[in-house]
């Protein structure tokens, strides 16, 4: 297509447009509210198993500096988990033997 025959639009081309540039901005909110499910969904399940607050992933409203944020929180902070060795998951599935009789 020739440049110059963009200039020779009628009046109904330009309503046209602007009815596909409406069309596409009652989409826009939708297409965010996904964008922050992918995003929030997962960051809530790293958050509580890192033993923090899974409502901090609700940073990541905040399109690019939110995520940011949290990514570094969660990379230089502390986690409060219980260690494996101490939940009880290094014990044997058996029961204990119990203690060897006195010596005489």
């Amino acid at each position: 297509m020739h440049p110059a025959l963009f200039l020779l639009q009628t009046e109904t081309d330009t309503q046209q447009i602007q009815r596909i540039i409406i069309g596409v901005m009652a989409l826009m909110p939708i297409f965010y509210l996904v964008g922050m499910a992918i995003i929030i969904l997962p960051t809530w399940f790293i958050c509580k198993k890192a033993g923090f607050s899974p409502w901090l992933s609700l940073i990541c409203i905040i399109p690019v500096f939110g995520t940011l944020i949290l990514l570094y929180v969660l990379a230089f902070a502390e986690w409060r988990v219980i260690p494996l060795t101490s939940a009880g998951l290094g014990q044997p599935p058996y029961p204990p033997q119990p203690p060897y009789p006195p010596r005489p």
